[in-house]
């Protein structure tokens, strides 16, 4: 008797960020709004200028300036180097960003230097600036187009191609208390700043957008449904529109006011701003989500099989009944048939024959024990398609692996979230289409080696409805 295969023989959710606090921050006073350069930072401060130097407004507010930091090492900071103009002295400096040409210095500053802005009961108000960076120097200092003294201008970011200019203002238009706006650079010219619109902007405060070279929108925001204070959000174009922006997992947001992205271009890295030490300091931080560059897909376990009593050919001019019995309480008829098993274990196969003209019947005419055993692999259960912002269970429970002492289920999702555990709660903030790893890690045997298995499948999300 041969025997033929049909198909097979023919959480919970865990950190995905490590956080450290710079070294370059002081004690006392405030370090905001870093921005990336070749050999480390650029910053803003309120720090002293020295030991017996202080600075300070006309209203004896503390003024923020820019500083440039280089890394000594992976592990500490150079001393900070302050960057002088003609506005360090009375004005604010900062927040900044750097223009592609790498020279050009987009900063935030206030907007009356004149007779009024030394009262102290003028409110001045910020705006954008423009000035060239020449060593430790920024010179040809110029105002932006659309600074206006009745609202605020300021914490700008421009693309990577320089066509789009992203600013925070609470000029009028706009959806909440500050809003994200933008300018397109047309002919060499600003466009009018046009409002980011509702799809970005809450009623609460939008402020320090951050646009990254891949597409990516980081912003910061008040708005209900945040950890407190301050939160991170990103935001990505979907059909050529922005989607709704997604709030940072922990502990890059906290109970404290977390503001002022600023990400690495692979994205793996980079700097943000917080308060939740008192103080505004900034810190580092590094993304820890595994993702394998190679991974198995799932397989899914089969237990169906195809039987075919190979000698009904040589005998098909005599009538004969065949009846196969599977060894799990069922039975079929027939010389060639297909039955499909529970699950995995151990079956005694018999075949009984009748001769129909003689009706003569010889039972257990042959058997075979069929073991049905799982593929050796881990194991993704769980739905194929959910919607987003519902919770969904995924568990590892049908994980075959014979003879491995697991220590570890480790779930990437492909959404820079992670998941440590046997079975996992997950919630997608955003329809598409994702491809969850689950990384399975062995004890240390004998000889101290650990093994490793990975598998993955796919997960369309699609739209709240």
């Amino acid at each position: 008797m041969a025997f033929l295969a049909g198909f097979t023989l023919s959480a919970q959710e865990a950190p995905a960020y490590k956080v450290t606090r710079l070294s370059l921050n002081t004690s006392s006073f405030s370090e905001i709004s870093p921005v990336i350069i070749k050999d480390g930072i650029i910053f803003c401060s309120d720090r002293r200028l020295s030991g017996i130097t202080d600075r300070t407004s006309f209203d004896n507010r503390r003024l923020y300036n820019i500083y440039i930091a280089e890394k000594r090492d992976t592990a500490d900071w150079r001393k900070p180097v302050q960057v002088k103009s003609e506005r360090s002295a009375q004005f604010n400096s900062g927040p900044l960003c750097i223009a592609p040409d790498g020279k050009t210095i987009y900063f935030t500053s206030e907007i009356e230097t004149g007779v009024p802005s030394r009262s102290r009961k003028f409110k001045n108000h910020s705006g954008i600036f423009t000035g060239e960076l020449v060593g430790q120097e920024l010179k040809s200092v110029k105002p932006f187009k659309y600074n206006n003294p009745d609202y605020n201008i300021g914490q700008p970011s421009i693309s990577s191609d320089g066509k789009y200019l992203y600013f925070a203002s609470d000029m009028p238009g706009g959806q909440g208390k500050s809003d994200i706006w933008y300018c397109e650079s047309v002919n060499g010219e600003w466009s009018a700043p046009v409002n980011m619109g509702p799809e970005i902007n809450s009623p609460g405060t939008d402020n320090y957008p951050c646009i990254h070279p891949a597409g990516k929108l980081y912003l910061t925001s008040d708005r209900p449904g945040g950890m407190g204070g301050l939160d991170v959000y990103y935001s990505e174009k979907v059909n050529g529109s922005w989607d709704t922006p997604v709030r940072l997992a922990p502990p890059i947001n906290s109970s404290s006011d977390d503001f002022a992205f600023y990400p690495q271009p692979d994205l793996q890295a980079g700097y943000f701003a917080s308060n939740r030490r008192r103080n505004d300091d900034i810190y580092e931080f590094e993304i820890t989500v595994i993702r394998k560059s190679s991974c198995n897909e799932l397989e899914k376990n089969n237990y169906c099989y195809e039987f075919i009593e190979e000698n009904a050919v040589k005998y098909d001019s005599i009538p004969f009944l065949y009846l196969w019995r599977f060894g799990d309480g069922t039975t079929a008829k027939g010389s060639q048939v297909e039955h499909c098993y529970k699950g995995p274990g151990t079956y005694l196969v018999q075949l009984d024959v009748t001769n129909e003209v003689t009706n003569k019947e010889t039972v257990n005419e042959k058997s075979q024990t069929l073991v049905v055993e799982d593929i050796v692999q881990p194991y993704i259960s769980g739905p194929l398609t959910a919607d987003a912002g519902k919770m969904i269970t995924l568990n590892a429970d049908s994980t075959n692996l014979p003879g491995w002492d697991i220590s570890r289920y480790y779930w990437s999702f492909d959404d820079e979230s992670i998941a440590i555990g046997k079975n996992v709660n997950k919630a997608y903030a955003r329809p598409g289409d994702y491809s969850i790893q689950l990384i399975v890690t062995s004890k240390p045997g004998p000889d101290g080696a650990v093994k490793e298995a990975c598998v993955s499948r796919k997960i369309t999300i699609a739209r709240k409805r």
